[in-house]
């Protein structure tokens, strides 16, 4: 297969993909048709207790192992791009690209597998579920697929980053992610009668002043946290002091130190705010996936996959979006890079967009890095 009809195949890969998309835990078409265009080529495919997703190995079982990551759940959005492509089912979208990474896995599979006799060692091939809400990799990890992997690679579309560039870099690329959740109970009242209730509205209001106060006073101005307030409600008409408000928000931190730091404050400052105002509280903290942070030692063998796949390779600036692929970092040593696509809108946008010329190149940059990686874990276990 050459690159042009590589390249149409992944164009009709990811398009079948765009128009079918499915949610966290539930892509189970995706994982049947993923499956298919994997035998297609005689690729073996691996048993797994994974629900959703797909494992395949590539290569033999003599030397070590590098695996390939790519994510397969979509958006609960609803598409507003008037695509010839546009997704077919009503409030669901690939509004983050996970289609486009698909595609390029199974691209690099196409191409390693044409060149699995002279592998020195097994490509495993990761279609993970569930990336967006349900922590997917976790779940992979469970299900033992990363015990024998000596390192990884994976990549996520860029829509800010031209086609052709690649971003990479050693240390920190993507935050940690914790989601909060608050409810206020005061004591409801009618509006001209204050003095009867308690108001939470009003206790809201200082809680959601003084956790900006985190980032600007109690994290050193040369680190990075977020700590957004995303979600108000309470009352439901004009003239009545509701009994409870609902808080919901996010933090963004790179550090695991600053992390800590910050859920310390937050809960101290909505205890001390409950007491001044003699509100009851209930404080809910979900704690999502670290910070994406890159091993050092794997980045020159991405940079020489990137330079192979004809990429030019430029410094990311840090994202504060997450990315459950740290939980692999965690594990193993790895990296994770962006792979420019010039899109039209940024990742969960409604108007999200992809450059289908991308899809080749992510393919080659897959390709070649992981070689690049199996000679690195060769080298490192002959010596």
């Amino acid at each position: 297969m050459n690159a042009k009809v590589l390249e149409e195949r992944l164009i009709h890969i990811y398009r079948h993909l765009h128009q079918y998309p499915e949610l966290s835990h539930e892509e189970f078409e995706t994982t049947s048709r993923i499956k298919e265009w994997l035998i297609d080529e005689d690729i073996r495919l691996e048993e797994t207790i994974l629900k959703t997703g797909v494992v395949a190995n590539i290569g033999n079982n003599e030397g070590p192992v590098v695996a390939i990551r790519a994510d397969i759940d979509a958006l609960p959005i609803q598409e507003k791009t008037d695509l010839p492509y546009a997704s077919k089912i009503r409030g669901k979208m690939h509004a983050c690209g996970h289609d486009f990474h698909t595609a390029t896995a199974i691209g690099a599979a196409y191409l390693l597998k044409k060149e699995e006799e002279q592998l020195q060692g097994s490509i495993r091939l990761l279609f993970q579920p569930a990336e967006e809400y349900g922590a997917g990799a976790e779940k992979v990890i469970k299900a033992g697929h990363l015990e024998d992997v000596e390192a990884i690679v994976g990549l996520h579309n860029k829509p800010d980053l031209q086609v052709g560039t690649i971003g990479i870099k050693g240390g920190p690329l993507m935050a940690a992610v914790d989601r909060f959740k608050v409810v206020i109970n005061g004591k409801g009242a009618h509006a001209a009668l204050p003095h009867n209730g308690n108001d939470p509205i009003v206790a809201s209001a200082h809680i959601i002043t003084a956790l900006q106060t985190i980032v600007s006073r109690n994290v050193s101005p040369l680190k990075n946290a977020v700590v957004s307030v995303t979600r108000i409600e309470g009352g439901n008409t004009w003239n009545v002091i509701p009994s409870s408000v609902t808080i919901e928000g996010t933090v963004r931190t790179f550090d695991k130190e600053v992390r800590a730091h910050v859920k310390e404050r937050f809960y101290t400052i909505l205890e001390n705010i409950f007491n001044t105002f003699l509100m009851e509280g209930d404080i809910k903290w979900y704690e999502g996936p670290p910070s994406l942070i890159n091993h050092c030692s794997i980045i020159e063998a991405i940079e020489s996959g990137a330079k192979s796949a004809g990429l030019e390779t430029i410094e990311p600036e840090l994202s504060t979006a997450g990315e459950d692929f740290a939980h692999y970092l965690e594990k193993v040593p790895g990296a994770f890079a962006f792979l420019g696509t010039s899109g039209t809108e940024d990742w969960h946008h409604p108007s999200f967009t992809i450059n289908e010329k991308a899809l080749i190149k992510g393919a080659y940059f897959l390709y070649s890095s992981a070689k690049y990686l199996l000679q690195q874990q060769h080298d490192v276990l002959k010596i």
